[in-house]
């Protein structure tokens, strides 16, 4: 375990048991998101060439511009 998690627990472990409780649902939750997508891009490597490679011909044809992050 890194030092930082044991930070993390060691204050957790402070906090009431519905708190405690509640934050372990987040982490769990968002673990097993986590392996979904890796799962997802696992399963679809040729889907995700594919696109990458239309992302590729639309930027050398001038079809595409830069992103602007103040106008997303």
């Amino acid at each position: 375990m890194t030092t930082m998690l044991e930070k993390a627990l060691a204050r957790a472990s402070k906090l009431p048991d519905d708190e405690q409780d509640t934050l372990a649902a987040i982490l769990l939750d968002e673990m097993a998101s986590e392996a979904r997508w890796q799962k997802a891009f696992a399963d679809s490597p040729d889907q995700l060439a594919a696109l990458a490679g239309e992302a590729l011909e639309e930027f050398r044809a001038g079809k595409t511009q830069p992103l602007d992050a103040d106008d997303v």
